[in-house]
């Protein structure tokens, strides 16, 4: 008996010469079609494409949303963070009333406890998603597109900074024209009291601006806004600190839970301290590192 691919490319031959005895000409793909599913041979099956993930996307809402006084939902973020509620949900962590493309606290809560079924502690089960807890909870579910790395720990004037932050701030020095050196560094805690643990994780830093004059302060905190840090230039009378200039490096995965508070603070034009005034900082479009390669 002859097999179902020889019976298929048989009847297309035959198809084909008839249309063509009948003055229509058959394309490949329709004679193929015609003969998709031969008496007595089951249907191919479709393949289902599984529904992608914006990593970027999904990270900067994880910072703005749970910032937000009402639900509204980070742009470009919606189908990302449905995707990964739904997978969520389908482990028996977020109820399906909260499965809306809203990154709130409770999405937040679910997903750092997912980050510690996987074993992870402290900073790394704050609820922000990583690249490696990402990739778990996407098994089967979704894939992963526009990943985040932050890189290896250095050593910038003495302190500690990922790759990631480093490459930031060199390119800010570049764009300003001043050298900038730091005051303090990321992965910190237990470090300034005043800094209310934004540098216990990555992505932060505060910028010595001994000598600089006022113009020059706000030339550097726009370079740094350029290139994707949520910056603001400190004076003594906002708090218990001398002039510096903080920057929190937007969709850095490794942010303490503060300095995402910050991070979204800026994205809703406030100036990221707990009295949560307007944003008193240069007036940039806001992007971050990655939008910001992109484009130059």
């Amino acid at each position: 008996m002859a097999s179902a691919s020889k019976t298929r490319k048989t009847a297309t031959r035959l198809l084909t010469a008839v249309a063509v005895l009948s003055g229509l000409v058959l394309s490949a793909a329709q004679a193929n079609a015609a003969t998709a599913s031969l008496p007595g041979e089951a249907p191919a099956a479709a393949a289902t494409a599984l529904p992608v993930v914006n990593m970027e996307a999904t990270v900067l809402a994880a910072q703005i949303d749970p910032r937000r006084a009402d639900s509204t939902q980070t742009p470009g973020a919606h189908d990302s963070v449905l995707a990964v509620e739904q997978a969520l949900q389908a482990r028996g962590l977020l109820d399906a009333r909260w499965v809306d493309g809203y990154f709130g606290t409770t999405t937040v809560s679910a997903y750092a406890a997912y980050q510690r079924s996987l074993g992870f502690t402290g900073l790394d089960a704050n609820g922000l998603p990583g690249t490696t807890s990402l990739t778990s909870l996407g098994q089967g579910r979704f894939t992963l597109t526009r990943q985040i790395g932050v890189g290896a720990k250095l050593k910038r004037d003495g302190y500690t900074v990922n790759t990631r932050t480093q490459n930031m701030l060199l390119e800010a020095e570049r764009l300003s024209g001043v050298h900038i050196k730091l005051d303090q560094g990321s992965y910190n805690p237990g470090g300034d009291p005043t800094s209310a643990g934004t540098h216990d994780g990555g992505g932060v830093v505060d910028i010595n601006v001994d000598g600089m004059t006022s113009a020059t302060r706000t030339a550097v905190a726009k370079a740094l806004r350029q290139v994707g840090f949520a910056a603001w230039v400190r004076s003594p009378s906002q708090g218990n600190w001398p002039w510096h200039i903080h920057a929190a490096a937007i969709n850095d995965t490794d942010l303490a839970t503060q300095a995402q508070n910050q991070t979204g603070d800026y994205y809703l034009g406030l100036n990221g301290l707990a009295n949560h005034g307007a944003d008193d900082g240069p007036r940039v479009a806001i992007q971050t590192w990655e939008e910001y390669q992109r484009t130059h």
